[in-house]
């Protein structure tokens, strides 16, 4: 199996890259136990994006050890498309997104409907909708809009709040579920 990033790094260059360089520790929220709830020793995260055309299919975290070039591939991947602006995303966002897609044990990638937004691309949405927050968390890499074909909004939702890290939006009329790393709370229906 050696899928690959939208840049065309298979897993096993990747995992050489990991051999080959100096990561960090993983921090410590990640060691909490809603975190690793479905994560596993190896967490990975498959995404596609249908504004791009890109796809991600990316081992991002190996034995307590988050990958530095991995996560500069996710940052790339679900940065601002609009003004194709990229910031760090926060790896609490990226683990929860991990753990849902795990213990909803299916295959298919999550597509990513929206992850960082620039200010400009926050304020336009809210001129367009009272549902996008002025202070959203995705305007700090803290926060994926998600939806899977094969599981409804209700199913995506409840492994995400199994998880118990964050907040955890239902749209159920523009089918997507909603993922941060802020406090924990649900809403939406």
């Amino acid at each position: 199996m050696t899928g690959t990033s939208s840049s065309g790094m298979t897993r096993r260059a990747l995992l050489g890259a990991f051999a080959a360089t100096t990561v960090a520790a993983a921090p410590t929220f990640s060691n909490a136990a809603g975190f690793l709830r479905g994560a596993g020793d190896i967490r990975r995260i498959r995404m596609f994006s249908g504004r791009t055309g890109e796809r991600l299919d990316m081992i991002y975290w190996i034995e307590g050890h988050y990958i530095k070039d991995a996560f500069a591939e996710i940052n790339h991947f679900m940065r601002d498309w609009r003004t194709d602006e990229v910031t760090n995303m926060d790896l609490r966002t990226v683990d929860i997104m991990a753990a849902s897609h795990n213990l909803l044990d299916v295959n298919e990638p999550y597509m990513l409907l929206s992850g960082y937004r620039s200010p400009k691309t926050n304020a336009m949405l809210r001129s367009r909708s009272s549902g996008v927050a002025k202070n959203s968390l995705h305007l700090k890499g803290q926060a994926a809009d998600l939806r899977l074909a094969s599981r409804s909004v209700h199913q995506v939702a409840r492994a995400a709040m199994a998880c118990g890290g964050g907040g955890v939006g239902r749209y159920s009329g523009s089918n997507f579920t909603h993922m941060d790393c802020g406090s924990v709370r649900s809403w939406g229906g």
